[in-house]
């Protein structure tokens, strides 16, 4: 899954980020893409690596695979803390999410 993907009209590789200090460990986010979130033991969701290891530093990001771009976003609509952030990589505008225009 280090292959960067595309968004659905071809432009820009996307990568998703957490900000746990918002997070209200609802679980909507693994519900929705158990395959890039996950709740931790201490209660908050976290991203996870190509290695299905969670990404616990401050910030961390992974890419969006392009078949879950519809659910990752879903994720970051329906999210109660709005703590999801989905964005470009290549200029770091949110494209999903509660800074997102």
């Amino acid at each position: 899954m280090n292959v960067q993907q595309r968004t659905s009209d071809g432009d820009e590789a996307l990568e998703v980020w957490i900000d746990q200090d918002l997070c209200t460990g609802d679980g909507i986010c693994a519900q929705y893409a158990p395959e890039v979130f996950e709740l931790d033991i201490d209660g908050l969701a976290y991203v996870k690596g190509a290695d299905d290891e969670l990404l616990q530093a401050r910030g961390a990001t992974t890419p969006v695979p392009l078949p879950l771009l519809a659910d990752v976003a879903d994720s970051a609509k329906e999210c109660p803390g709005e703590c999801i952030h989905v964005r470009r990589v290549s200029d770091k505008v949110e494209v999903y999410g509660p800074d997102a225009s």
